[in-house]
């Protein structure tokens, strides 16, 4: 049966958003190709129809990933006005994200491995740190340019990092809750809601 250019497309489609999921849950080296394609619905021999390789696939995924997350980051500061750091702060190193890494951030979820990889991957990291970064800047205060731009990676830098911490201390409740508490605090975000 042959398919349709539009649903040729829907499948690729499908391919990366699977991806997109699947690499921030498992890592990149954690989901074979069989697996990926079982998970999205089609079989394995469509990959290669689709894709030069995984790595191709990969950043296309991550790219993928990180223009929706820049949307979404645009969107709440826009909405946020003077309190953006305070409301991105509150969003980013909330428990549902901690918890949920196939739909969250994929520098906390991949940029160590993307950083080991050569290529395309890399360089869709690259993009998406400058793009994330700029928009940060635009939030910063400070006078200068400069100063703008030095405060936003450190922003960046602890909100990831602090995610990240929070993710490996998950067989630890407590300390991983009181890793993503201070996180929030550090950037003015609202302390935890006591438990009912």
């Amino acid at each position: 049966m042959r398919v349709t250019r539009a649903q040729a497309a829907e499948n690729r489609a499908r391919v990366v958003e699977t991806a997109a999921r699947l690499f921030r849950e498992h890592g990149f080296d954690g989901i074979g190709v069989d697996s990926l394609m079982r998970e999205a619905g089609l079989t394995h021999g469509g990959f290669y129809k689709n894709f030069e390789s995984k790595d191709a696939l990969a950043a296309e995924a991550c790219t993928q990933a990180m223009d929706a997350a820049a949307e979404r980051w645009a969107a709440l500061i826009e909405a946020s006005g003077p309190d953006a750091l305070a409301r991105l702060a509150d969003q980013y190193l909330s428990p549902a994200h901690r918890d949920r890494p196939g739909g969250g951030c994929t520098v906390a979820a991949l940029a160590a491995e993307a950083g080991r990889r050569p290529g395309p991957l890399r360089a869709t990291f690259g993009r998406g740190l400058r793009a994330t970064l700029e928009r940060l800047s635009r939030i910063m205060p400070g006078r200068s340019e400069a100063a703008r731009r030095e405060r936003a990676v450190a922003a960046y830098a602890g909100l990831v990092g602090t995610l990240v911490l929070a993710r490996a201390a998950a067989d630890h409740p407590e300390l991983s809750d009181e890793i993503l508490a201070a996180g929030r605090r550090a950037f003015g975000g609202a302390a935890p809601k006591a438990a009912p």
